[in-house]
């Protein structure tokens, strides 16, 4: 027999003895779940919390202790750090149905109450959030402008307004940080979202033409979106604005032939501007994803994406075992978001969307599970 031969054969003992030990493994892995279940059921007689943080450290530190050598303490470390997570989530999956759910604030409602509802937008007409509101509302919505995005939280909160629409996400310059940081600050939700195409165009007053211009006037994120293009103008000083449609309208109060803005076509319209760009000014499939923000905490039985607000304690590891209850509720993640919490250097707050309703008892479960575990968690809306 050849060497080679000799150690296929060895090799092949070797797995049969792996999978005689996987076997076992799963065998007491589900003794141990067995015995995980009657924990829940004392806790749910008891009410006793489900995650002990101070029970699981001493049980880690004991049995790494019991490891071999450095790199199997870590990795035993590693091992039953998930077995507990995963003990955890089938111990809220049991408090779930015995009642144990989070107290989530939210209202079922038929139908959003839209009728004779009044709407507040950022930007003046001819804006992409005014485009976003007619699309979503129907052009005889009763609405008005404000100068900026708090401008908009502050009108529900103070009941000028029943909704408030707000770009939060570009599929081309990424997140709409200061809106965020807004769902953050107040305690409204989201309703509702509408996706608008972003179809950019270089305005300017009547008669001008390229050659003519000396400086461009837009949102930054406009001007990011931009950015190709301009980069063939690098003579134009290009100055932020805070709105595509007020830098429109700018130019056209100024009737300066050397100056031009960014904003819609339905701008140009607007306030009677000409389009100048010969070529696109960003790449296709440019949208803005607008949310939609009530005062009230409602969901209507259509609702199939879910966006959350979370704080973690600062330490290695939370972020994926907080995020773990979605995957173990078979919730698709659509996205996540972070942004720095004030006064706290270098701890972030999480902003998290998943697909599902509030009715469901997997998003309740998942739901139960982060609330247990997070610092603080907020639904900011189902819609």
């Amino acid at each position: 027999m050849t060497e080679r031969k000799k150690k296929v054969l060895d090799l092949g003992k070797i797995r049969e003895e792996i999978d005689s030990i996987d076997s076992r493994i799963v065998q007491l892995f589900e003794e141990r779940m067995k015995l995980a279940e009657e924990v829940a059921e004392f806790k749910i007689e008891t009410g006793k919390a489900v995650f002990d943080k101070k029970r699981e450290d001493e049980k880690l530190s004991a049995l790494t202790a019991m490891a071999g050598s450095d790199f199997n303490a870590c990795g035993v470390r590693e091992l039953f750090s998930h077995i507990m997570s995963i003990s955890r989530k089938r111990q809220y999956q049991l408090l779930a149905e015995h009642g144990r759910e989070p107290n989530l604030g939210y209202e079922l409602v038929e139908k959003l109450p839209v009728e004779h509802a009044r709407v507040v937008f950022q930007g003046v007409e001819g804006a992409y959030s005014f485009a976003a509101m007619h699309t979503y509302f129907g052009k005889d919505i009763d609405s008005f402008h404000v100068k900026t995005f708090k401008d908009a939280m502050e009108a529900i909160r103070s009941g000028r307004a029943d909704y408030a629409v707000l770009p939060i996400e570009n599929s081309t310059a990424g997140s709409v940080q200061d809106c965020y940081d807004l769902l953050a600050e107040y305690e409204h939700s989201i309703v509702g979202e509408q996706i608008i195409e972003i179809d950019h165009a270089l305005l300017g007053v009547k008669g001008a033409s390229l050659s003519d211009i000396r400086s461009v006037t837009s949102h930054p994120q406009a001007l990011a979106q931009c950015r190709k293009y301009l980069e063939n103008h690098p003579d134009w000083e290009q100055r932020e604005y805070l709105n595509t449609a007020l830098a429109a309208k700018q130019v056209a109060e100024e009737q300066d032939i050397t100056r031009a803005a960014i904003a819609s076509r339905y701008a140009a319209e607007y306030f009677g501007l000409d389009v100048l760009n010969d070529k696109p000014l960003s790449r296709e499939g440019n949208s803005t994803r607008f949310i939609i923000v009530s005062g009230r905490h409602i969901y209507t039985p259509e609702a199939s994406k879910i966006s959350i607000c979370l704080e973690l304690p600062h330490r290695s590891g939370t972020l994926y075992n907080i995020l773990s209850h979605v995957i173990y509720n078979n919730l698709n993640m659509t996205k996540i978001e972070s942004r720095p919490i004030p006064e706290r250097n270098w701890e972030y707050r999480f902003f998290v969307d998943f697909e599902g309703n509030l009715n469901e008892s997997a998003v309740r479960n998942a739901l139960l599970g982060i609330e247990q575990e997070a610092v603080s968690l907020r639904v900011l809306g189902n819609y």
